[in-house]
């Protein structure tokens, strides 16, 4: 079904060094050219480089910069109020969350590390790590 093709192409002979062959002529002759051209008339170069990059920081600050987003008029006060208040919600919902994993890992590690279990330990580690996965997938959606 699947034949391995083999060639009998020089492995030398790649796509980059058959350009060069091809091309490699005009690329010398165009750096020669380009290189004189530096070399007559320096101060020409440097302000053309100069001008082009005032042009173009000029160009980047009126026409290319980036559009403020729109926000709508209705009350965008209130929007942002929202969407703010929303946020620091989420973040502190988040923190008690954490704070309270970390409680009960405590207990948790406390209640591993005693030699023999009594009926109270196991339900208070079974309870502790059952309120864990709820906290585990509250964060994971």
């Amino acid at each position: 079904m699947l034949k391995k093709l083999t060639s009998n192409r020089d492995p030398k002979d790649t796509l980059l060094s058959e350009l060069k062959k091809e091309f490699g002529s005009y690329y010398t002759k165009a750096a020669g050219k380009g290189q004189h051209f530096v070399d007559r008339f320096p101060r020409f170069v440097f302000s053309s480089m100069i001008v082009l990059m005032l042009v173009s920081a000029g160009l980047s600050f009126t026409v290319f910069r980036n559009k403020e987003p729109v926000i709508n008029k209705k009350a965008p006060a209130a929007q942002k109020s929202s969407s703010l208040t929303t946020g620091l919600g989420q973040l502190l919902q988040t923190g008690e969350s954490l704070r309270e994993t970390i409680a009960l890992k405590r207990q948790v590690d406390s209640l591993i590390a005693k030699k023999t279990l009594t009926n109270a330990d196991s339900a208070a580690l079974e309870k502790a790590l059952d309120k864990l996965q709820q906290l585990n997938k509250q964060f994971k959606p």
